[in-house]
């Protein structure tokens, strides 16, 4: 009887039809290649599950509940526990000299820090004080503090404030005086946030994409009248109370 794990072309015809048993190699090649397709799809799934939120994880586990989702959901939990641990401030603190460097310097080893040099008698100033505030509150992750410019800085002259020191990795960043660069009066949270950004203090602005506008969903004839029923009632109530 011939040996059918001998290398003969006859073995090689039965084998492609399934009579004869795969050899050991080709066995390991064949389990080789479905590891290998095992481990593409893998990523293809978590690539897919990227930009999905919780809800929408949620969801899928309502459908498919396996290994792959609830480790891509923990990762995510685990992201977001990380990010809440991070977003600690939210408001714009008044330090003294003697703080700075425990709240600016050493902090700043942790998150950026970003310090407003200001007089109370400036109105530049005070519009700066409201757009940080505005600004601490969007973005908790940077510490936002306010100091009077000459205890901070000894002689510093009343026309460079408003001025925005920000701190990075122990060390500072950028040194930004004077309000003209922020807007001047027309300053608001969106420019000075625009500034912010180019030094890493806090995200960029997100630019809509022409393509994306184009798939937000439009108001219908029935929405845009209900809005402007909505406005002209608005106007009605303001009237009556003698708000013009």
């Amino acid at each position: 009887m011939d040996d059918p794990n001998a290398d003969t072309e006859w073995n090689d015809i039965l084998r492609s039809k399934g009579i004869l048993p795969p050899k050991d190699d080709e066995k390991d090649d064949r389990m080789e290649d479905a590891f290998v397709d095992m481990v593409k799809a893998r990523e293809d799934r978590l690539n897919s599950l990227e930009n999905k939120d919780l809800d929408e994880l949620d969801e899928l586990e309502d459908i498919e509940d396996d290994r792959i989702l609830n480790e891509y959901r923990h990762k995510r939990m685990m992201e977001m526990h990380a990010l809440a641990a991070k977003e600690k401030f939210g408001e714009v603190l008044d330090i003294s000299k003697p703080d700075f460097i425990r709240e600016v310097t050493e902090a700043s080893k942790d998150c950026y820090v970003v310090v407003h040099l200001y007089k109370d008698y400036i109105p530049a100033c005070k519009l700066m004080n409201r757009c940080l505030a505005e600004l601490a509150l969007q973005f908790k992750a940077t510490k936002f503090v306010r100091i009077v410019s000459d205890q901070c800085i000894p002689n510093f002259p009343d026309h460079n404030v408003p001025a925005i020191l920000i701190y990075g990795e122990g060390d500072i960043k950028a040194n930004l005086a004077g309000a003209i660069q922020f807007g001047g009066m027309k300053m608001t949270a969106k420019s000075l946030r625009a500034v912010l950004s180019q030094y890493g203090a806090v995200p960029p602005e997100k630019v809509v994409d022409e393509d994306d506008k184009d798939k937000q969903p439009k108001k219908t004839i029935y929405q845009s009248r209900g809005t402007a029923a909505l406005s002209s009632d608005e106007e009605s109530e303001d009237d009556d109370r003698g708000y013009y």
